[in-house]
């Protein structure tokens, strides 16, 4: 913890707090002596023979200085005596000044060439205030009151005067070498693409980075900063996202693909798991949300996060849904809200921007919002950055169409982890052509090559003019057959995952429901995956079923069986629950929920334990089962356990929608003499609704959220 306070205090260039250094206050004068001999000596030892790419003149004065003060250390230590409390003062002080420079040496010796050279006045900056602290304390450290040797004496005075007369330093060749690197991105800026020959002298002979490994470790560095970045720190995002590009482009021209060939597993199959941050599989990152990302209500990550009038912060779809039901305090602190105005939380939508950045999440904001109209500088692509993504996506496509079977996943690669963020991204990616490329490895032996190029195209598919492009190109059959039979869970969630995307079109979901397997195999994945791939396969199963044609070949391939299994699973239950309120409005896809034997006891229970909207779907599901399902499916609803209290606890704290959807269901079981007297004889007067005809049918399930129906709810 002591080391992160001192960075982040670094970083911004400041002075970091006391409590942060734990400097040792109730040490007796030998104790603390014999510490800092310790601590100085490992800082001599681990940095006089260290090699610098830059500070190089600034580390070594650095290093030269604390050296000295071992020498004066190590004469206190030995001569034994007693020490006045104006020195012991001072050499608290040391303590500190001595960890800074641990660490700010620390920084410039791990730190990537590229951000140090962007950083390059910064850091010079660090170390001349170090110099001045020097200064500092040897000003006021009681030479004449310690027992020194001459030798001893005249080395700390020397390092005195050397510390008054230090100026800011910066070196003119760091400093030329950073000017030429904005010069490149300048470069991309008016458009213009820099001469291959001038990147190889930058990278390779002034820079020392001659391969693709590190380069590709500088880019995750760059790529770390900008996660990590706070706002008075330059360069901007924006303008980091620049050079991470720039670099990333370089990288590719300038060392082609083959290097990756051990990694990438080629001829076994074999994956090396990476460490960089931007390298994390799809499949973790569902179960690493931070919580302050998620909607305190759907519980999902926030695409738009917005403030209320509380102060708390919702996901504006679902807080806005929340307001229409007629809801006036706040979901989460249940404090009476004074107006309904909603506040974009840009910060909070940077950071997750970020962060699904750094993870590997597909994330596009709304676009028909206002806050969209908001512009987000710090994390918005620059000109530069585009320019760069272009030319690097040329390489890349390049390489699908003619490379090595090693190069065609490394392409595939980078074009998944390029269009992860960012419409423009997607969209020149697929406009320059990717898209047959990738639906061809998607039939690769190879399974890194499959995962890397059905997860480009589920990337690619979240822009919506990409949805088009991928269907007329003929890559349903492709993703359809690697959702049935692909080499790894990832690749058959993906595959999964972009069926959904693709769903979104209507026109799309009788086609993929027609497709061989499609509906078979996701009905498999809902049953037998993991906890995301369920998700995945009941989200695509839920965007189908809201295609009344798909209703008979859902009950053919077993998607209604698998969706009924699926209500007991508390992550998948409400979208299941949904599917199957569709389901159920065609007479035979009552007919088949009725024959299920857990049906209505999975149903009951989601209204009973399930999250607002799984009750909804519950209550709707039963009501759409009583009305398509015929006297049978009736009679098993109405003897369901506990469903006459469940339906009166709706009817006062339920959802707007909700509320409806019981009273409908009420009013059903009063057609049924024998139902009624059964289970509801005592709740008469709680459905004793004016001006409502039994014949009224609510409006279809995926669009009544917003019907407004004349229907007296008894309120609280």
């Amino acid at each position: 913890m002591a080391s992160a306070a001192i960075f982040s205090s670094l970083r911004r260039r400041r002075s970091p707090s006391l409590e942060a250094f734990l400097a040792p206050v109730d040490l007796s004068d030998v104790a603390l002596v014999q510490i800092l001999v310790s601590v100085t000596a490992e800082i001599a030892s681990s940095f006089s023979d260290k090699f610098f790419s830059f500070q190089k003149r600034n580390s070594r004065s650095l290093v030269r200085k604390v050296e000295i003060f071992l020498v004066l250390l190590e004469y206190l230590r030995d001569s034994g005596s007693a020490l006045p409390w104006t020195a012991v003062i001072c050499l608290k002080e040391l303590y500190l000044l001595l960890y800074r420079s641990k660490i700010l040496l620390d920084y410039c010796a791990q730190s990537s060439k590229l951000w140090l050279l962007l950083q390059n006045q910064p850091i010079s900056g660090h170390f001349h205030d170090l110099n001045k602290e020097i200064s500092t304390l040897l000003d006021v450290f009681p030479m004449e009151d310690v027992e020194l040797g001459e030798d001893v004496r005249e080395q700390i005075e020397l390092l005195q005067r050397q510390a008054r007369r230090a100026k800011l330093f910066i070196d003119e060749g760091d400093e030329e070498l950073r000017v030429k690197f904005f010069s490149f991105l300048d470069e991309f800026e008016k458009g213009r693409v820099p001469d291959s020959a001038d990147l190889w002298l930058f990278f390779a002979e002034r820079l020392g980075i001659r391969d693709a490994k590190s380069c590709r470790n500088e880019i995750e560095f760059l790529e770390e900063q900008i996660i990590n970045h706070e706002g008075d720190v330059e360069p901007t995002v924006s303008v980091l996202n620049g050079f991470v590009a720039f670099t990333r482009y370089c990288r590719f021209l300038l060392f082609g693909f083959e290097e990756d060939e051990v990694e990438l597993g080629i001829g076994n199959n074999q994956r090396k798991p990476r460490k960089g941050l931007i390298t994390q599989e799809i499949a973790e990152t569902f179960i690493t949300i931070p919580k302050d990302f998620c909607c305190p209500i759907s519980l999902d990550l926030m695409r738009e996060p917005v403030i209320v009038s509380t102060g708390q912060t919702y996901d504006r779809s679902s807080i806005s849904r929340w307001l229409e039901e007629g809801h006036c305090t706040c979901p989460k602190t249940g404090q009476m809200m004074p107006n309904t105005r909603l506040v974009p939380n840009r910060a909070l939508r940077n950071l997750i921007m970020q962060w699904c950045t750094a993870y590997g999440i597909p994330y596009d904001p709304p676009e028909c919002t206002e806050a969209s109209a908001e512009s987000f500088a710090a994390a918005s692509p620059s000109k530069a950055a585009l320019a760069a993504n272009k030319a690097t996506a040329g390489l890349l496509i390049q390489r699908l169409e003619d490379g090595s079977p090693c190069a065609q996943t490394i392409a595939a690669r980078e074009i998944r982890l390029l269009a992860k963020t960012g419409r423009e991204n997607r969209a020149f990616i697929a406009e320059a052509g990717a898209i047959p490329h990738l639906c061809k490895l998607l039939s690769s032996p190879n399974s890194v090559a499959q995962e890397n190029s059905v997860t480009a195209m589920l990337n690619l598919s979240i822009y919506d003019k990409n949805k088009s492009r991928i269907m007329d190109e003929g890559c349903l059959g492709s993703i359809v057959d690697v959702l049935r039979f692909g080499h790894t869970t990832e690749a058959r969630e993906n595959a999964a995952a972009t069926l959904f995307s693709l769903s979104a079109v209507h026109d799309y979901k009788k086609r993929i429901a027609d497709e061989e397997g499609a509906i078979e195999a996701l009905a498999g994945l809902l049953r037998e995956g993991t906890p995301r791939g369920k998700k995945d396969a009941v989200t695509a199963l839920f965007n189908l079923s809201t295609h009344t044609e798909n209703c008979a070949r859902m009950v053919e391939a077993g998607a209604v069986t698998a969706l009924v299994s699926a209500l007991g699973n508390e992550g998948v239950a409400e979208e299941a629950a949904g599917a199957l309120a569709l389901v159920v409005r065609q007479p035979i896809g009552a007919k088949a929920v009725g024959k299920e034997d857990m049906a209505v006891a999975g149903l009951v229970g989601m209204m009973r334990c399930g999250t607002p909207r799984g009750k909804e779907n519950a209550v709707a599901a039963l009501l759409e089962l009583c009305r398509s399902g015929g006297a049978a499916a009736t009679e098993r609803v109405v003897k369901a356990p506990a469903l006459a209290g469940l339906l009166q606890t709706l009817l006062f704290t339920g959802t707007k929608r909700a509320r409806r959807k019981a009273a409908s269901l009420a009013r059903v079981f009063q057609r049924c003499e024998n139902a009624a007297a059964m289970h509801f004889g005592g709740l008469g007067v709680g459905y004793a609704f004016a001006g409502n005809s039994a014949a009224n049918r609510d409006s279809s399930f995926a669009s009544d959220v917003a019907v407004p129906m004349s229907i007296s709810v008894p309120v609280l």
